[in-house]
């Protein structure tokens, strides 16, 4: 199989990222994309629902760790978020207003069955599955294509108790719940998404603690790796087997992991380790039925991979029919040499342990801007780049850009509006890039813009804005940004060229 490092960098047309274009300047090559291209954009429930408790919804690991003093900034939490709870018509209709195709939202598993344990998925919330109906049907009436997740990080909080991730149980008991969505909702919902971002999931919340569970073990990391991989899997099955004709696909945070010094042949080796604990620990099992051996063998002093059974790797390689991509930012990476302090400016984070497992010899130095709020520098070669790679290895398999977008702050003016040009730019480049992937051949189907509201961004709290939609967090109040009305003008000067 071919890497990143087989391949030169994606070369975009000259006006693909140019700051001289005005502010509100459509990509320079739209009519690339194909007339049944979806515009979409999407959300995560945590993030966005509030009423936490309605219904019966017991509490998932975002509700625990982020009432934990310390783990998120002003301490802020998701009790109430945007209220899309309550609020999700007032939701739908500005997505019809503004001219969007298709939502990606996700489902909260507490909401579906609230008792579950390691044992028994336990009886299923009525109440839960009738807010998610509901919503469906709205979204359908206004002719927007609903696009499930059916995991965007709110673990129930007993699963984490019983092992989180690192227990074979969660993916078992996960796979079950996946069932039950399909067979409930199934008839209404065009494609569903098992896993978000997995990466997050494993690393994070398991190797550095700086999401929920909040947990620091190496060891426990890379065991939620595979049962991930293996939840992802069973869950594929589990859907199919209640809807034979659903379409079903994983999103997946690629990177675009380029070695600092590409002569250096120590920052090759390291980028080639990045890049299989990021990319390829996921992508082999998923579409090749494997896992990289190098990656094994780079961990074996974390981990004897003793948690991968027999029939695992068949179980978690199912058919796909699409995978969604997530890009924002690249990742450049070179060989710690061990002198002085050890970069590790990779945007994931500053917690007091490393994401990575085995990786204390591979540093992440800071890059040259311009940087979005979050710190993350901006580069859209690396949308062409992952989607071109992964058509490349896994030719004929259906692509989206599942997510997509920038932080960065608004300024009100005097009037109430948002006028954030820094996000149109960047938006603007990164459909460009996607142009650029599709022109070379990749079979991108859609894109979807990150994020609908500005949200619960996690440990940021509500310090970090990615919304096209600005919310007043002290009176839920909802308006549109520049953007909003930029990627609604892309849609409709997209949608009258069919």
């Amino acid at each position: 199989m071919s890497t990143f490092l087989d391949q030169p960098a994606a070369t975009l047309a000259p006006d693909a990222v140019s700051p001289g274009l005005a502010p509100d300047a459509l990509p320079a090559s739209l009519s690339s994309l194909p007339p049944d291209f979806v515009w979409g954009t999407a959300t995560a429930s945590y993030q966005i629902e509030g009423s936490v408790t309605a219904g019966g919804r017991t509490p998932s690991i975002w509700d625990t760790y982020s009432h934990t003093p310390g783990r998120v900034h002003d301490g802020d939490h998701g009790d109430v978020a945007d209220d899309h709870f309550l609020r999700y018509r007032e939701d739908v209709a500005l997505m019809k207003d503004l001219g969007l195709q298709a939502y990606r939202f996700s489902i909260a598993w507490p909401r579906i069955t609230p008792h579950v344990t390691a044992d028994s998925l336990g009886p299923v919330s009525e109440e839960g599955l009738d807010f998610y109906s509901r919503l469906l049907d709205e979204l359908l009436a206004a002719g927007i294509t609903p696009a499930a997740t059916l995991y965007h990080w709110d673990l129930p909080q007993a699963l984490e108790d019983a092992g989180g991730w690192p227990a074979r149980a969660t993916a078992e008991r996960f796979a079950e719940y996946a069932g039950l969505v399909a067979a409930r909702l199934g008839d209404r919902i065009d494609s569903f998404i098992t896993l978000n971002e997995p990466w997050c999931s494993a690393y994070l919340g398991y190797g550095s603690g700086v999401h929920a569970p909040g947990r620091t073990d190496h060891a426990d990391a890379l065991a939620a790796v595979h049962h991930l991989n293996l939840a992802h899997g069973l869950a594929t099955t589990a859907i199919r087997a209640e809807r034979p004709d659903a379409q079903v696909g994983v999103t997946l945070n690629l990177a675009w992991v380029r070695p600092a010094d590409a002569d250096s042949p120590a920052d090759v080796a390291a980028a080639h380790r990045i890049d299989g604990l990021q990319n390829r620990v996921f992508l082999d099992p998923m579409l090749d039925g494997t896992y990289p051996q190098d990656i094994l063998d780079a961990t074996s002093s974390v981990t004897d991979w003793s948690f991968v059974h027999d029939g695992d790797l068949a179980a978690i390689h199912q058919p796909l029919d699409f995978v969604g991509v997530n890009y924002y930012s690249p990742t450049v990476v070179r060989a710690y040499d061990g002198v002085g302090l050890r970069e590790e400016a990779d945007g994931h984070g500053d917690g007091a342990v490393s994401a990575w497992p085995a990786c204390e010899d591979i540093e992440f130095p800071a890059q040259p801007g311009p940087y979005t709020d979050m710190g993350w520098s901006i580069d859209a070669r690396g949308m062409s780049e992952l989607l071109l790679r992964m058509h490349r290895e896994h030719p004929g398999l259906d692509l989206y850009v599942t997510e997509n977008g920038s932080a960065f702050p608004d300024h009100v003016q005097p009037d109430g509006s948002v006028q954030d040009d820094d996000r149109i730019s960047y938006l603007r480049d990164h459909i460009e890039a996607v142009a650029h992937a599709v022109r070379e051949g990749a079979p991108v189907r859609g894109y979807y813009v990150w994020s609908f509201l500005d949200n619960f961004e996690w440990a940021r709290g509500y310090t970090k804005r990615f919304g096209i939609v600005r919310v007043n967090y002290e009176t839920q109040e909802r308006t549109p940004k520049a953007s909003a009305h930029w990627y609604a003008g892309l849609i409709g000067e997209h949608t009258a060229k069919d």
